[in-house]
């Protein structure tokens, strides 16, 4: 949620700072209901301390024998007044927030306006790979080598969903081992959320009320709940309405879990097989930071999202998207996105982000500053560590022979048996 304090005094800097995202606003409502606020407030306390004088002089007045009933009558009226400005300031609390919640984070003040079309790349590793050889795509290899099983997966759930099967069990779980063993080493802890949630984790995210479509959600279920869409809805909300204390921070954690898409992809070659499903694993990496703490843990988080791809050896790059691209609880993001040789695409294997304290202010997570003694809104990041099912093809097709083999990458052949080739079933 963004702070109202920074909409009152700059109203039309965060209009143009919103615009960058596509979100046209206009604040002039908002500003009539906070002067309001301010009117009802101040006639709520007036009434409050008008009736204490009150209440106070009725000793006196009865110790000199004076008529009290004027003065019960007056603390009754005072009364009445002040209940019907502590409703219309409820209703007018409660509108001032429905104002605010659907409007997304404010972009940070670099990034450039609009879509796709202005993200840009920051970093490149390796060269797109070129093949001797009519290369495969990874559906055709992964079937050849009896790594995925896609009809069989269509048959149980429909499209959208696959099946790995031998080997290609035991290379998905390789990479999801790599993966933890990375961030132990780096000192994240391990988590494993539950994977069903409430409605207050998803509106802690920012993903609800405004995107509660996106989600799968448990009909017939009170309260509301829904299956995440990703780790980070469940870790963003383990410090919900708590107060931690400035020396705890950052809090580094990571967790797997499978991640649960409504929209899978479409039938567009880019995005056959494994590459948008409904369903697929991630490891998620999350920090809770100070202030001063954010662009730090966000340089780290990209830095670990590299390393991780770096060692797997695959041609890869990173973008920086623009205001438009980012999730609307984002203020940047960094997307490290792995190349397709099939296709000659790179797609995103990792999203780096930082909302900032947007999300703190949701779910009222804060830390007390040593120095005041004040609490402040931490600040949170989360970045892929990584998702497979753009991975695992990407490794597919990039380590490709020519006779239809596949070379395991070496960091994983240690949760591979020490194999270091798929080869062709004969």
């Amino acid at each position: 949620m963004l702070d109202i304090k920074q909409i009152i005094e700059n109203p039309k800097q965060i209009e143009a700072k919103l615009a960058k995202k596509g979100c046209v606003v206009d604040f002039a409502p908002l500003l009539k209901l906070y002067d309001r606020r301010k009117q009802l407030l101040l006639s709520v306390e007036n009434a409050k301390m008008e009736r204490n004088n009150l209440s106070a002089s009725v000793p006196q007045v009865k110790k000199a024998g004076g008529d009290v009933n004027a003065i019960f009558a007056k603390v009754k009226a005072i009364a009445a007044k002040s209940a019907d400005d502590e409703k219309e300031l409820a209703k007018i609390e409660e509108d001032i927030k429905a104002f605010l919640l659907p409007l997304p984070n404010l972009p940070d003040d670099d990034l450039l306006p609009g879509g796709k079309e202005n993200n840009k790349v920051i970093h490149e590793f390796g060269k797109p790979v070129k093949f001797d050889f009519p290369l495969k795509d990874h559906v055709t290899l992964c079937e050849n080598l009896g790594l995925i099983d896609y009809a069989r997966g269509a048959k149980m759930s429909g499209h959208g969903t696959w099946v790995y099967t031998g080997l290609g069990a035991q290379l998905e779980w390789a990479l999801l081992n790599f993966f933890i063993s990375e961030h132990l080493k780096d000192g994240y802890q391990f988590m494993l959320p539950p994977h069903i949630l409430n409605y207050e984790s998803g509106y802690v995210a920012g993903q609800f009320p405004k995107f509660i479509d996106d989600v799968f959600s448990l009909k017939d279920v009170e309260p509301k709940k829904f299956i995440l869409p990703t780790a980070e809805t469940a870790l963003v909300n383990f410090h919900r309405d708590e107060i931690l204390k400035e020396d705890e921070l950052p809090k580094k954690y990571f967790a797997y879990t499978p991640c649960y898409r409504k929209e899978a992809g479409a039938y567009r070659t880019e995005e056959r097989g494994m590459i948008r499903g409904y369903q697929f694993n991630k490891i998620e990496m999350f920090q809770y930071t100070t202030e001063e703490g954010d662009q730090p843990a966000f340089e780290e988080l990209v830095s670990k999202a590299i390393s991780l791809m770096e060692k797997l050896g695959l041609t890869f790059r990173v973008s920086k998207l623009a205001a438009e691209d980012i999730s609307a609880s984002m203020a940047r993001t960094y997307d490290i996105e792995v190349y397709l040789p099939s296709v000659g695409i790179y797609k995103e294997v990792s999203s780096v982000s930082t909302a900032h304290d947007y999300q703190a202010r949701r779910g009222m997570i804060r830390y007390r500053d040593k120095k005041t003694g004040k609490t402040k809104f931490a600040h949170t990041l989360n970045g892929s560590g990584l998702a497979t099912s753009r991975v695992f093809p990407a490794i597919i097709e990039q380590y490709q022979q020519a006779d239809g083999s596949v070379v395991i990458p070496e960091v994983l052949r240690p949760w591979m048996g020490g194999l270091e080739v798929i080869k062709p079933k004969k």
